[in-house]
């Protein structure tokens, strides 16, 4: 089955949904601003791509063992996140959207799984933290998400790939067409 695959931060929804995350947390909980300065040098070296897979997860150890997982509960903090951030998505998606759309996003899946609910979309796919640990148990980024792409939808061939980072070139690679999203301009590369 051919179907459409997008990627989420910077070309669905208008920002980073972790960094927006950590920024509506920083405003509620002062233990996160002990991890600001990581979390900001994490930052610039995924907008430089200046991390492989091992060095990522190396990165963000540290924060998601010492503060996500004395978190709690996070529901009602990630419902009240969309409710501020829903308007954050581009316009120019509900425009194309299918029924048939997947969206493989290195976004965590906790925080996902409720703007898929609003949006109507049922396939998709992020990153998973073990909440017990702080480690990841799945990464969706770079060439992990061939991996993981291949691996939930066998049977699916992608007709065209949308995403706004050549992070994504692993994706492009196995994309018929290739779309590259900035701002609300939406231009064919391949």
């Amino acid at each position: 089955m051919k179907v459409n695959v997008y990627d989420f931060d910077n070309t669905i929804y208008r920002g980073e949904t972790l960094v927006d995350f950590i920024l509506y947390y920083v405003r509620r909980d002062i233990k996160i601003w002990k991890y600001i300065p990581k979390l900001l040098v994490i930052a610039v070296k995924d907008a430089l791509h200046l991390f492989n897979i091992e060095e990522a997860i190396e990165a963000y150890a540290s924060f998601l063992e010492g503060y996500y997982v004395n978190m709690g509960d996070l529901q009602e903090s990630v419902v009240d996140f969309w409710n501020k951030n829903e308007k954050k998505i581009k316009p120019w998606y509900s425009t194309v959207r299918k029924d048939s759309d997947i969206i493989v996003s290195g976004t965590t899946d906790f925080i996902l799984d409720e703007i898929m609910k609003r949006m109507h979309i049922k396939n998709y796919v992020g990153s998973s933290i073990d909440k017990k640990t702080g480690k990841f148990t799945r990464l969706c980024f770079l060439e992990n998400k061939v991996k993981i792409f291949n691996a939930l939808y066998p049977d699916c061939q992608i007709e065209n790939f949308y995403t706004d980072s050549m992070n994504d070139k692993a994706m492009m690679d196995i994309a018929e067409h290739v779309y590259l999203v900035k701002g609300d301009k939406v231009t064919k590369i391949k």
